[in-house]
């Protein structure tokens, strides 16, 4: 155990030389990646930019939405991190990440107190019962967001989403989900991101509650949370900020276009 633990560190320091995090950093993301199955990961963290999310095959949203240069870093990061699990499937314990939290990372101070954030989160996440129906099989990413904790099963398109110990799961159509949120404390705000935008899990229809089959509900034409794409309104802001640079558009018309789109979402 001591000795896959100095692998572990050896990994952390090889990954911050690489792309130029804080080995602080670095464990924060492997911690989110670990949540996330390999396949995506939520975080949150100065270094890259703030709040985020990641999902393998392309998909990556951070606070600096315009730093092109940091998206790039964080895309490397996440992407390395998620061979390693591939490559290395002995150096973290397997099984262990299928209710985990990307939202519960701590940040210590020195290369030990950052080995040791990790080494507890494995703990913490080795003796996980499996909370969702076993024939869903393994998770495309599972996780926990305040009260409430999911499990993605991509290839079954099934959600399963257990609120105070009640376990339900939805059929998720045609979604193709990347990232989940929920406000604090409101369970009727659990939303996920796929690529028709934001989208209230309360929308899809129920299979399965209490382990008791349920009469799958069409989803209602306000499945959306809102009828904008937020795909589509940052690809315009991005827009808006190119025809600023070029002298186009004042600073004040960019900020109040600006704060129009960002308002739809």
């Amino acid at each position: 155990m001591a000795d896959m633990s100095a692998q572990r560190q050896k990994l952390i320091a090889s990954l911050a030389t690489r792309t130029g995090f804080s080995e602080e950093a670095v464990t924060h993301m492997i911690m989110a990646v670990l949540s996330g199955n390999g396949s995506m990961a939520q975080f949150s963290h100065p270094e890259f930019g703030g709040s985020g999310q990641w999902m393998r095959g392309g998909m990556l949203m951070i606070g600096d939405m315009f730093n092109q240069q940091l998206k790039g870093r964080v895309d490397g990061l996440c992407t390395d991190i998620a061979q390693v699990l591939v490559d290395q499937p002995g150096l973290f314990p397997s099984g262990l990440f299928q209710a985990g939290s990307s939202q519960s990372q701590s940040q210590g101070d020195g290369a030990k107190s950052r080995g040791t954030d990790l080494e507890s989160f494995l703990a913490s996440h080795s003796h996980t019962s499996q909370w969702y129906p076993a024939e869903l099989g393994t998770p495309t990413s599972s996780g926990s967001q305040n009260s409430m904790r999911y499990a993605y099963f991509a290839d079954q398109r099934r959600l399963a989403v257990d609120a105070g110990g009640v376990v339900s799961v939805y059929d998720t159509r045609d979604h193709r989900i990347g990232g989940f949120s929920q406000q604090q404390g409101d369970a009727s705000t659990f939303t996920f991101t796929s690529q028709k935008g934001p989208v209230s899990v309360a929308a899809l229809p129920l299979v399965l509650r209490k382990g008791e089959p349920a009469t799958p509900q069409p989803a209602t034409s306000s499945e959306t949370v809102r009828p904008s794409d937020a795909s589509s309104v940052y690809e315009a802001i991005e827009r808006l900020a190119a025809l600023k640079s070029k002298g186009i558009l004042t600073e004040d018309e960019y900020a109040s276009k600006k704060t129009e789109l960002l308002g739809r979402i």
